[in-house]
């Protein structure tokens, strides 16, 4: 039933014939696993002249470069996208591209918020709000999993979160969604997505100067209020860490809610166990297997020889988490969804200092969409030849994914 494109199939080779690794062609956005299991095994510093970047493919060499930030830094920022990379980047990413002890300052000014006793708390809410999201499905046969729900809930979350309008979660979700597309093969963002990312930049401007003349108890507020070294937050690190909040938030967990929902079908056997009462583990399973996370960049500080590859300092790194999840060295038949694996060593939320701040929450919230969506639907099917890919160099998912379903004829809670 699978009718992913592998790049291998179709061609994604150089002109020697070596499988081709671009994050930007949408060949790799459609299937990456068999081109990441020939880098794996020939390839584990793999170099793309075009776009002057290093790739590293196994678990044990993404996880030490991950948590390894004095020689892998963060300064030039996490994208390979030029208007992205450089030392400007932290005006767009925040304190994702700091480096510690300058990292860990601005990260612990949020920090309070993600704690696992604050994130549990907020479980009953975050329950309530994919049942608000699901109302209007529940009469219909058919609907889109990824444009209706798994897109909506966590960005529902994220905005309530940040003191956002409930008015305008829906226009942040579309604009967020739009912002990192990338025509295929470009680096550079479309007409669409520049307009996207003009129209969040005014809108959190907007936010924050509201807030600063009436502070709630949300995030951002948190935010205006906090002190660095005596000196608050500037409208411009504000709306930094919005941009981060809202993408990291709203386009990683929603997007792994779609892959869940995506491999249940591919794999009836998981569908089945997973509206079952299995939904965290199959939350858990899809991070390891298709998590929306597939790459993260970094800048070399010092000569290193890795694999008796020479990297000089300054080399461009692309760090690949979603194939360190599939390497076999790890996870013994790694290209299985299997809802019985141990799932604790994947490193689908980084590792480090850099680990994702949000890693509870977003666990939380994939568990409870899949946990509350099974208590009326007893089956479905994907209308793939209708399905959507988005196309990001870092997010692998789905736009649309249109479905049918089968309902249950007697609704059960959660857990039941």
């Amino acid at each position: 039933m699978d009718t992913d494109i592998s790049p291998l199939r179709e061609g994604s080779t150089d002109s020697t014939g070596i499988p081709y690794y671009d994050p930007f062609d949408y060949r790799i956005h459609e299937d990456p696993y068999p081109v990441y299991a020939w880098m794996r095994t020939h390839a584990p510093v793999y170099r793309n002249d075009r776009r002057d970047f290093w790739a590293l493919s196994r678990y044990d060499d993404v996880k030490a470069a991950l948590r390894d930030p004095v020689r892998f830094s963060n300064r030039n920022g996490i994208s390979l996208e030029s208007e992205l990379w450089g030392p400007h980047a932290v005006k767009t990413s925040f304190y994702l591209a700091m480096d510690p002890p300058e990292h860990g300052v601005y990260r612990s000014l949020s920090s309070v918020a993600f704690t696992a006793r604050r994130v549990a708390a907020m479980e009953p809410r975050i329950r309530e709000l994919a049942r608000e999201r699901l109302e209007p499905l529940r009469d219909q046969r058919r609907f889109d999993f990824a444009a209706d729900y798994a897109a909506g809930l966590p960005n529902d979350v994220v905005c309530e979160m940040l003191g956002v309008p409930a008015a305008d979660w829906d226009q942040i979700r579309a604009d967020t969604d739009q912002l990192n597309q990338r025509a295929d093969g470009s680096e550079d963002r479309g007409a669409n997505a520049v307009a996207a990312a003009l129209r969040l930049a005014n809108y959190f401007a907007g936010l924050v100067q509201d807030l600063r003349r009436r502070p709630g108890e949300d995030l951002t507020s948190t935010l205006i209020k906090a002190e660095v070294n005596g000196t608050k937050l500037t409208d411009t690190q504000v709306i930094a860490f919005l941009f981060l909040v809202i993408s990291a938030g709203n386009e990683s967990t929603g997007k792994t809610i779609g892959n869940a929902w995506y491999h249940g079908w591919r794999h009836r056997e998981v569908q089945r166990a997973g509206l079952d009462g299995r939904a965290a583990d199959w939350a858990n399973e899809t991070l390891r297997y298709d998590s929306a996370s597939q790459m993260t960049a970094r800048t070399l500080t010092v000569d290193t020889v890795l694999h008796d590859t020479p990297l000089p300092a300054g080399a461009r790194i692309a760090i690949l988490p979603a194939s360190a999840n599939r390497d076999e060295r790890i996870f013994p038949d790694a290209d299985r969804f299997d809802l019985d694996r141990d799932t604790s060593k994947l490193v689908s939320f980084g590792y480090g200092p850099h680990h994702c701040l949000g890693s509870a929450l977003a666990r939380l919230e994939m568990a409870i969409a899949l946990e509350e969506i099974g208590t009326f639907v007893a089956g479905y099917e994907i209308d793939i030849a209708n399905a959507r890919r988005v196309h990001s160099p870092h997010q692998r998912g789905f736009a649309s994914l249109p479905c049918e379903v089968t309902p249950r004829r007697k609704a059960r809670m959660p857990g039941s």
